[in-house]
């Protein structure tokens, strides 16, 4: 068999990391194909010419890839950190397998197509390892215009959806968007490969099996909120996490009431109040490590993973199944704790709780 590569690679001087992805499996078996014989002339004026109009080209494409990973500036960039978060590409590598790599896609989205820069489209998509399984990924950027879609950013974030539907990969979702760009919104929603296709596809895959996760990482306002809420799982980060269809500010146009961000859509509202969320996250670090967990827990009927695993032995639960029928009322009318049932059947009494904070 012959094993055909696709490979990723930047400059030798470049700090981006690079990887072998094997892509398809072709059989050589009582193949009759020619060996080609090379005709390259290595003395000629073209092939001298050739290697350094290319060497040209490539030095530029490096240096446009390097330009859009900066995000949207260092004032964009300072300005987010301020508000102790993470970019992007960094939240990727802290929910990814620690020393795996970042297969990132369309990285020059959007270059060059607006009147606006608008580095990566917007919007970062790629293939990572969680927990040995392939997952589809996509972070807003929030430097670049606040998150928000410009028709190319949903471009771009339905070709994730579109590889990860052909490939039945997990999709987590980054999301710190403000939603459409409003100049360009009548370019964003005219046809069904538009911004509501976003939210088709989540149903979708959902319906077949597909695991769609959300991590809220920072402001989600109008469309940006509706991926969340048609998450399978969503987590959000205390502070910096908001789900709602319009701000305080608008909220105050309209009606004359003041509200704070995190009381009209903050983690505690959605978490405790209205079930949008499932998971509460102290801050980001907490939200990226639950994502990972969450990975970790999935059930999928099939679904790529990285290399075969076999199952540990099982652990017993740390509390007496014995006590099992100790546990529930003869007075059917008498409230108990379930926990104390779930404790004593599964593994290691270990358990994650779903809308742990849901009243």
């Amino acid at each position: 068999m012959l094993r055909i590569w696709t490979t990723r690679r930047l400059a030798s001087q470049c700090l981006i990391p690079w990887r072998m992805f094997p892509t398809t499996l072709i059989s050589t078996r009582n193949s009759s194909i020619g060996i080609l014989h090379d005709t390259l002339d290595r003395n000629s004026d073209s092939y001298t010419r050739n290697s350094k109009v290319m060497d040209e080209l490539v030095s530029q494409l490096h240096s446009h890839i390097l330009k859009v990973m900066e995000g949207g500036g260092p004032e964009a960039v300072k300005r987010h950190r301020s508000r102790n978060k993470l970019l992007p590409r960094e939240r990727i590598d802290h929910l990814i397998d620690p020393g795996s790599s970042f297969f990132e896609l369309c990285q020059l989205a959007g270059h060059e197509l607006y009147q606006e820069s608008l580095p990566s489209g917007g919007i970062v998509i790629g293939i990572g390892i969680i927990h040995k399984r392939l997952c589809m990924l996509v972070a807003n950027d929030p430097t670049v215009k606040g998150g928000s879609y410009f028709p190319i950013t949903v471009k771009k974030h339905l070709r994730a959806q579109e590889i990860a539907a052909q490939c039945k990969l997990p999709c987590i979702y980054l999301v710190d968007s403000g939603g459409a760009f409003l100049p360009k919104q009548a370019e964003v929603f005219p046809d069904k490969e538009n911004f509501g296709r976003i939210f088709y596809n989540q149903a979708v895959m959902s319906s077949e099996s597909i695991p769609q996760i959300a991590l809220v990482l920072g402001s989600c306002t109008a469309g940006g909120a509706y991926i969340p809420a048609m998450a399978d799982v969503s987590v959000m980060v205390k502070g910096n996490g908001t789900i709602f269809l319009a701000g305080p500010p608008l909220v105050k146009a309209a009606t004359g009431e003041e509200v704070s961000a995190e009381d009209l859509g903050g983690a505690t509202i959605h978490c405790r109040t209205s079930g949008v969320s499932d998971y509460f996250a102290h801050d980001e670090l907490h939200a990226l490590a639950i994502g990972r967990d969450i990975v970790k827990n999935l059930h999928m009927a099939g679904g790529p993973e990285v290399s075969g695993q076999t199952r540990a032995d099982y652990k017993e639960p740390l509390y007496d199944v014995k006590e099992l029928r100790t546990i529930a009322p003869t007075d059917l009318k008498q409230p108990f704790d379930v926990r104390s049932i779930i404790a004593r059947i599964l593994d290691g009494s270990e358990f994650d709780e779903f809308k742990k904070l849901h009243l």
